[in-house]
């Protein structure tokens, strides 16, 4: 038996319900049609929806925001003193009389990193929040995301290495499918500053009810490495 995602999604789109993993398909409003929408056009024709979402739209600090909050606190409050600086308001600049134009210049651009370092990068991530999809079928886990340029990674459930579980008091979360590189990893590059960026494996990072969407990633997980193990006769 099979529910209906929509009018328009085809039948080889349709939710899931093998299995004890409807994990109350009622209660939950597991589909959203913006993301059915998104991601239909990677499903393959052997899968099946059974989750589909999007990261909550809230502000959201992850721990490397222990680290970032000052750092841009620092570079933001030390480039626009210098650019005071130069420009006249104190130092030698204020007692000559006239601003140091090539430094004003020079200042420019590290007075703009550290406003997006400040407060820019939070914009950011609310506007890739609102283009990025979540999704979990009988197959695998799956990120969309129409920013810049479409960008989608997947990973077959039965292949995950691990699924961690970062959670907060107020529900929302961070499901991992691999280990979280350091920050200063230099495969991550600028992407400690970027919280959605995609990867090569899929992160669903800041999941409204992480705990809800653990539980059939979990379940299909363990229940396709089971089918994986042969078994032997005698």
């Amino acid at each position: 038996m099979e529910a209906d995602v929509g009018g328009d999604v085809p039948p080889k789109n349709r939710v899931d319900t093998t299995g004890h993993v409807i994990l109350r398909c009622q209660q939950m409003q597991q589909l959203s049609p913006e993301s059915v929408t998104a991601i239909q056009p990677e499903l393959t024709s052997s899968e099946n929806f059974v989750w589909a979402g999007q990261p909550s739209g809230a502000v959201v600090f992850h721990k490397e925001d222990a680290f970032l909050v000052p750092f841009s606190l620092l570079w933001g409050g030390f480039a626009i003193f210098w650019e005071l600086g130069v420009a006249g308001f104190w130092g030698s600049g204020a007692r000559s009389g006239s601003p140091w134009v090539f430094g004003m210049l020079w200042g420019i651009p590290f007075v703009l990193i550290g406003q997006y370092m400040i407060w820019g990068r939070f914009f950011y991530v609310a506007w890739k929040k609102r283009r990025t999809h979540y999704a979990i079928t009988n197959r695998r886990v799956i990120v969309v995301q129409d920013g810049w340029k479409r960008q989608m990674a997947s990973a077959y459930l039965d292949s995950l290495p691990v699924l961690i579980k970062e959670g907060g008091s107020n529900g929302i979360g961070t499901l991992r499918f691999a280990q979280a590189e350091s920050m200063w990893s230099g495969r991550r590059g600028w992407g400690a500053w970027d919280g959605m960026s995609v990867g090569n494996v899929p992160t669903f990072v800041d999941v409204g009810d992480v705990d809800y969407v653990y539980r059939p990633v979990s379940d299909f997980r363990e229940k396709a490495r089971t089918a994986r193990i042969p078994t032997s006769g005698f």
